[in-house]
């Protein structure tokens, strides 16, 4: 793609497709036809270039309509936000989820990753393609994790059109997996959020009491069970008063850097400079992670109500919640839930008439696990590849759009309702002194019941995997997904808090809890993380660029020697490992060794 605008054109579908999202051309330098405007002058060209930000969505529309982005519809849509087009090449190229190059309307993703792997996916990808040979109308995509854990193994089926389809297939054989990509609109309904929260409906829970009690299409029902009682709680102490709640409970962020949030709302708080930005991360891309989407799918307003209430204490008027653009049914219930809001006064210009204006907006990701990282984020949300930004500047400082930002995870903002509700002192006293409140898990692998479990701060993993039924054979247990750690079967008594972890020599990362038995080869294990890291990395600076290569071609010739040979590639992985850990830009890089590490180390893997 070159710096200029090529002479290729955009199809009619495709030019609706990005006139819907943009509204109709003003000028011929737009795209306009040239009868209708004058080329001897530009207009909006600076009004344009700071709708730059509309890049995302304007390639999610491209995609949606016609599964694939052509040079004709990339040039157009640069013509509209004035957008080089080899940048806009740069960012279409970025995301999984789109193609610059023709495939058929629909996309069947199958995963691929660590849970699905031990279910069975091998086999069915394998089905799969027999069944969707060539001519078939279907593109079978090998995929990271799809954050179905509890179901596996998954597919994802994404049929593109006006309106765009899709059908979920999870536990999938392949017969069902194939209806799916042949008649999404045939293949049988999902199961509702609450089959992922084997606790659903016990007493006693806070973050997961309404998944399954609670019509999630309701803001009626929400309100029933004791929806924006938060927020009108906050608005009675002030911003200040909320921050100080939130900092006196030790809340701390769930996403897996467990950075303190009170201390994160207060720094954006005091900025002076405006307009502040609140984000919500719901790109959980973590292989073995899918409690936001359970959140989500199962109580959408609860997030809607955190939102606001974040928003509020830190000064932000307009929010974007970033969401993985793998949970289309997390997407239709939060769009109707944020509709519903606004439609009876809970968002706009006059939140609850209090006198405060509050908005949020939804942008999909489309398929970047680096985008998970907070300024990879930002950067997508603006327009740009989801690269990370080099800090500081720290967000609270320069975030979205160069303005103050706060950006917390599904889980951090859902925790802030009960804060509010019982008040700091009550929610301090769950847990541990140093990890306070209740915890969300997502189990998943070779136990019994699979899910979403909520348990305070202090309990063991053995008492986590004593619920999920924790099957004969374990080998290994895996905490903190692809960028965790292996812990063995004979460990089970490590505290689930952030420091007993920590002190474990492992990481509790956001909550995944992984368990293998000794049917599951631990060697393909590990290369499977090792290409996870090589996709995913953004190839930004070279430690991870080109460790995480390095790292993934060691494992293969491990599988293939031993003695003395495999001793120096094993030596050659722990020199590569250091180097990731010690000069990458992002947590991707700095985290890519520690399960390959780990299984070395404390399982023996290649011994």
């Amino acid at each position: 793609m070159d710096l200029h605008f090529g002479d290729s054109k955009p199809t009619d579908e495709e030019r609706a497709a990005v006139d819907a999202l943009l509204g109709p051309p003003e000028s011929s330098w737009e795209g306009a036809d040239r009868s209708d405007a004058d080329l001897r002058w530009a207009r909006g060209g600076r009004e344009a270039r700071d709708r730059r930000d509309l890049l995302l969505p304007g390639l999610h529309a491209i995609n949606d309509r016609v599964g694939w982005i052509s040079d004709g519809a990339l040039d157009y849509l640069c013509r509209r936000l004035t957008v080089p087009p080899a940048e806009a090449y740069g960012v279409a190229t970025f995301y999984a989820m789109f193609s610059v190059k023709p495939r058929p309307a629909t996309v069947l993703h199958v995963c691929t990753d660590l849970a699905c792997a031990a279910a069975g996916a091998p086999e069915l990808c394998a089905g799969v393609e027999e069944r969707l040979g060539l001519g078939s109308g279907v593109s079978v995509q090998r995929s990271p994790c799809l954050g179905l854990c509890e179901r596996a193994p998954a597919a994802l089926a994404i049929r593109a059109g006006d309106p765009v389809r899709t059908a979920v297939s999870a536990p999938a054989t392949v017969e069902e997996a194939v209806l799916a990509a042949s008649a999404p609109d045939s293949a049988p309904e999902e199961p509702p959020a609450a089959l992922a929260a084997p606790q659903a409906g016990q007493d006693g829970l806070m973050l997961l009491r309404r998944v399954g009690v609670v019509d999630p299409a309701s803001l009626d029902d929400y309100r029933a069970h004791g929806g924006y009682t938060a927020l009108r709680r906050a608005f009675e102490l002030g911003p200040a008063g909320v921050i100080r709640e939130v900092t006196d409970s030790g809340l701390v962020g769930r996403g897996g850097a467990a950075f303190p949030t009170g201390r994160k709302w207060q720094a954006t708080a005091s900025q002076p400079d405006r307009p502040h930005y609140l984000v919500c991360n719901a790109d959980e891309s973590e292989p073995g992670t899918f409690k936001d989407r359970v959140l989500m799918e199962g109580d959408p307003y609860a997030l809607v109500e955190a939102m606001t209430i974040a928003a509020y204490a830190t000064g932000a008027h307009h929010g974007y919640l970033y969401l993985r653009g793998e949970y289309p049914r997390a997407l239709h219930r939060l769009e109707h839930a944020i509709g519903q809001a606004r439609a009876r006064g809970l968002l706009g210009d006059d939140v609850l008439g209090q006198g405060y204006a509050f908005d949020i907006e939804i942008r999909r990701g489309a398929g970047a696990y680096i985008c998970g990282e907070e300024t990879a984020l930002f950067n997508s949300i603006e327009g740009y590849r989801g690269e990370p930004r080099s800090k500081p500047p720290f967000p609270v400082e320069k975030g979205l759009f160069g303005k103050p930002t706060v950006e917390n995870n599904v889980e951090t903002l859902v925790n802030v309702l009960p804060i509010l509700t019982m008040g700091a002192p009550a929610y301090a006293a769950i847990g541990t002194g140093r990890s306070t409140g209740p915890k969300l898990f997502c189990v998943s692998g070779t136990v019994a019941r699979p899910g979403i479990y909520e348990l305070p701060f202090g309990a063991t993993l053995g008492e986590l995997l004593a619920l999920a039924g924790v099957r004969d054979g374990l080998r290994a247990v895996l905490l903190g997904g692809a960028a965790g750690g292996f812990v063995r079967a004979d460990e089970l008594d490590i505290p689930l808090t952030f420091e007993g972890t920590r002190e474990a020599g492992t990481t509790l990362g956001s909550g995944v809890v992984m368990a293998f038995d000794d049917t599951v080869p631990l060697p393909r294990l590990l290369l499977r993380i090792a290409e996870f890291f090589r996709d995913e990395s953004c190839g930004q600076c070279v430690p991870c660029r080109v460790g995480t290569v390095r790292q993934e071609e060691a494992l293969h010739r491990i599988a293939e020697r031993t003695g003395a040979a495999a001793a120096d590639d094993i030596a050659l992985l722990r020199e590569v490992g250091r180097a990731m850990r010690d000069a990458s830009i992002c947590g991707l890089g700095q985290t890519a060794w520690n399960a390959v590490e780990s299984a070395i180390d404390r399982l023996g893997a290649y011994e």
